[in-house]
């Protein structure tokens, strides 16, 4: 793991399309996540997809390309944008998978708040590193002005859809809080933020 952390650059970091936000496990690959600008890469609040649909081929938890394309498939308007985004001429955007999501979490954490002890909230299986559980004060909050709560990149103190399918309900969908990192299933009719990222082999990331 040494090698991934000499390779990764610092987070924040500008690069292809938007910000470095962390590296993850997918495939037996280690990838790059990159977090594109709030202002082209951030979607208002929208439904994960119409009528409550299954989309079998969206339960992963590390690959939201994958997850993305059976939204879209299934006629997820909220994927068919994430897809069709071109961002300093990158193209290959996608709604991050859960644990991708909780990645850009601990990286950009806009507040102060207490972070969520509840479920699983921590434990991502798809890091390139070991990580745990969250304690009250770690992750804290990210030291970049511009991610901080009323930055001019900032995450929302809010929940985010990922593209995760619950695996005992197609009628939910796994999201990550902003607030305090809080993960939970929530019916895909019910309107949450988005933001859409990169993922790409972090031996193929020019800095």
């Amino acid at each position: 793991m040494d090698t991934v952390t000499q390779q990764a650059p610092a987070i924040g970091a500008r690069v292809q399309g938007g910000f470095f936000g962390g590296v993850i496990r997918s495939n037996g690959e280690i990838r790059a996540l990159i977090v594109p600008p709030k202002a082209l890469g951030e979607k208002a609040p929208s439904i994960w997809i119409p009528n409550y649909k299954d989309v079998p081929g969206a339960k992963s938890f590390h690959d939201g390309m994958a997850n993305t394309r059976a939204m879209a498939e299934a006629g997820s308007k909220l994927a068919q944008w994430a897809l069709e985004l071109t961002i300093d001429g990158c193209s290959d955007y996608h709604i991050p998978a859960l644990d991708e999501k909780e990645i850009i979490y601990r990286a950009f954490k806009p507040t102060a708040d207490k972070n969520s002890l509840w479920a699983r909230s921590g434990i991502n299986l798809s890091a390139a590193e070991p990580i745990w559980p969250y304690t009250p004060d770690f992750p804290a909050q990210t030291a970049l002005d511009a991610f901080r709560a009323g930055g001019s990149e900032a995450f929302e103190a809010d929940l985010y859809w990922t593209s995760t399918q619950h695996a005992a309900t197609s009628l939910s969908a796994w999201c990550q809080g902003f607030g305090d990192g809080g993960q939970d299933r929530w019916g895909k009719g019910l309107k949450l933020r988005a933001r859409a990222v990169r993922s790409i082999l972090l031996s193929n990331l020019a800095i």
